[in-house]
């Protein structure tokens, strides 16, 4: 099995449309959603990120930093999950609730690498 990140992009607001009850329903289904992978043994770790924080750039004396514009497109979440490749990756993500509350969500699905090819530096393992 390989290791793979989705990012999860929406916009800042992207379920702020929702009434109570979508927000309740997309709530169990992504409770549902993660429990299946549990359940396969293929997540290892995800959460919803909160709609605040900073983006910081430059380097060391010359920093920039500045808030993110919820109206824009911002990374809402994420899933570290492991797939056999890239393919199952991407069928796994489809399956993802977000798809089915509004059609601002976007997941990039990315392999995450092990260990250098050049150097043979390993990275440490999350768990």
């Amino acid at each position: 099995m390989k290791e793979f990140m989705f990012l999860i992009r929406n916009t800042g607001a992207g379920k702020e449309a929702l009434s109570p009850v979508e927000q309740k329903e997309f709530l169990e289904k992504c409770r549902v959603y993660i429990g299946k992978l549990k359940k396969e043994g293929k997540l290892l770790a995800a959460q919803p990120l909160v709609r605040e924080g900073a983006i910081i750039s430059g380097s060391a004396g010359s920093w920039k930093e500045k808030a993110f514009d919820r109206n824009q497109e911002v990374q809402v979440g994420y899933y570290h999950i492991l797939a056999e490749d890239l393919n199952e990756a991407i069928a796994i993500a489809k399956e993802n609730p977000e798809f089915e509350y509004g059609s601002t969500a976007s997941i990039e699905v990315r392999p995450i690498k092990m260990k250098e090819s050049s150097t043979g530096f390993v990275y440490p393992k999350t768990n």
